[in-house]
């Protein structure tokens, strides 16, 4: 059975032990579903202020995202590439920092109580596999702290995925 350890009031120390109880929930454990749906209750336990924690994947077909395993409210099943927050990032496979999603062109509006979002694409052996995304109802809500521990968050979940 897995428990959830106290956060450290420092970010970064709380990010760190965070990056650690990921390691402890993957280990051993091959299955992308399972890893990626693990990974999200993880966050979304974790960070406060937020209303949707989840992956897009990436279906190389018909070249979209398509919704994956995701802590909040329904969400959009399919977002073309290059389109809102989680499609540009996808792209251009580069984190997003939204600090206001209404200033976004072409902001895709799954939820409208959310108001800042932070993408950060997956990408294994140069190829993407798709996207972390969280929303906010909070203006703002999202900084440099928080880049760049997902960042090294997704790349301790790239091991297992």
């Amino acid at each position: 059975m897995f428990s959830v350890q106290q956060y450290s009031t420092d970010r970064n120390e709380g990010y760190s032990l965070l990056l650690k109880q990921l390691s402890a929930l993957l280990e051993g454990e091959t299955n992308a579903t399972a890893n990626l749906a693990n990974a999200s209750a993880l966050l979304n336990q974790f960070l406060d202020r937020v209303n949707w924690v989840g992956f897009y994947t990436l279906e190389v077909e018909t070249n979209q995202l398509v919704l994956g395993p995701f802590q909040g409210l329904p969400a959009c099943v399919r977002i073309p590439l290059g389109r809102g927050v989680c499609g540009t990032s996808a792209q251009n496979q580069e984190t997003l920092v939204v600090k206001d999603v209404h200033e976004f062109p072409g902001h895709i509006a799954c939820d409208a109580a959310s108001q800042s979002e932070i993408v950060v694409p997956l990408v294994k052996d140069g190829q993407l596999l798709g996207v972390l995304d969280i929303d906010s109802p909070e203006k703002e809500r999202f900084d440099e702290i928080d880049q760049e521990n997902l960042e090294k968050f997704c790349e301790v979940l790239l091991r297992y995925i």
